[in-house]
């Protein structure tokens, strides 16, 4: 497992986190677009994840209810999978939501995405419903884990 670093960042960081973003998913987003999907959250939380000074993985998350934080996206570079940091990132997500006393964490996964699928299973994700995605015409799996211990 990578001993990967974990740091919270401020909107100084979002062009390396759309970068990573970039080279990890399709289509390509802009930062006007995260700007955009942040306007009026609460509580944005932007994690990126560091091996020996190189970026590796990000994590974006914001308040989707008052007792629910959402894992909007997460991501980690091609060369740095398998090393156990995408665990990191999620862990470090939970960490912070529970400190901020949320509830449950929720997040949403294509179902073409398996080591997500089997990520969001492994750290103890249930899950609590599907829907349609059009716009990439896919399946999206949602998942909640308890924060309480409930």
């Amino acid at each position: 497992m990578a001993d990967a670093i974990i740091d919270i960042v401020g909107a100084d960081e979002l062009p390396l986190i759309i970068d990573m973003y970039n080279q990890i998913f399709r289509p390509a987003k802009t930062i006007e677009s995260f700007r955009r999907r942040y306007t009026g959250r609460h509580n944005v939380l932007q994690l990126v994840a560091r091996v020996k000074e190189k970026p590796a993985g990000f994590f974006l998350g914001f308040e989707l209810k008052p007792d629910t934080f959402f894992a909007w996206f997460y991501g980690v570079m091609p060369d740095a999978r398998r090393m156990g940091i995408g665990s990191q990132l999620m862990e470090a997500a939970q960490s912070w939501a529970a400190q901020h006393e949320y509830e449950t964490i929720r997040l949403e996964c294509h179902n073409t995405h398996r080591p997500m699928l089997h990520l969001a299973i492994e750290l103890g994700y249930d899950i609590v419903g599907l829907h349609w995605d059009a716009d990439r015409g896919d399946n999206l799996i949602m998942f909640e884990k308890s924060l309480t211990g409930r």
